[in-house]
């Protein structure tokens, strides 16, 4: 077998791969949209719904991985088509996350519709799960077009996102506050917050693995981080 034939075969291999983790990043954006959604409006059939397609962005990423070592194995990559292969497991990783805190966010939806959040307060949290998904939009445009620009504008992005979620923390630590009645609605809103700002944190690492990608180098400058929050991280 010729070199062109096994580098023809190569690239059929990985758009085939890619097709994959586009499916999957499409579902993730819906995802993280319909969860914020799904909480403002109080619905929870669109909630369940969320809950439910988290088992088909599961499925994907676990055929992700099994085709990416199906191509390690035979074709042998190396170099910047190894690099490439091994993006593609980590950028899959990171969207399967990122479907876990949307079902999570989901999840607390059929609580919430039995409490009273503070004003405005679910109208804040679809306002950042808005922001984390055009982020993500972007981070998943970036690997398709191997745009290293692009990943890092993704990336300096995510500190808005902290700083939405430190705004949101002192406002519920002021709802608790002043009326004890809050109190409860609060936390699973915090939990709600944190999730979707550790959403941004997966969304980020996608943009740094285009950056490699590309460049063949991890960002090695430590990003700015916005959460200034001595809380501790929830997984749901």
């Amino acid at each position: 077998m010729d070199e062109r034939h096994i580098a023809s075969a190569f690239d059929r291999d990985l758009e085939a791969i890619q097709a994959l983790i586009m499916k999957m990043g499409g579902l993730v954006e819906a995802a993280i949209l319909d969860s914020a959604k799904s909480l403002e409006t109080r619905d929870e059939e669109l909630a369940a719904k969320v809950r439910k397609a988290d088992a088909q962005i599961d499925a994907l990423e676990e055929r992700v991985n099994e085709e990416a070592a199906r191509v390690i194995a035979l074709r042998g990559p190396i170099a910047s088509d190894l690099r490439t292969v091994l993006s593609v497991i980590k950028i899959s990783g990171n969207l399967e996350r990122c479907g876990d805190y949307a079902k999570n966010l989901a999840k607390r939806t059929s609580v919430l519709v039995q409490l009273q959040p503070p004003p405005g307060s679910t109208k804040s949290i679809r306002r950042m799960a808005r922001e984390v998904e055009g982020m993500l939009k972007d981070a998943l445009d970036a690997y398709i077009q191997r745009d290293a620009e692009l990943a890092e504008d993704v990336r300096n992005r995510d500190q808005d996102v902290d700083q939405m979620y430190n705004a949101l923390f002192r406002e519920f630590l002021t709802h608790m506050m002043e009326d004890p009645r809050n109190i409860t609605a609060c936390m699973h809103l915090h939990f709600i917050a944190k999730n979707i700002e550790r959403m941004g944190d997966h969304v980020t690492s996608i943009a740094e693995q285009v950056v490699y990608l590309v460049t063949g180098e991890v960002p090695e400058d430590v990003r700015p981080k916005g959460d200034r929050t001595a809380y501790a991280t929830p997984e749901g």
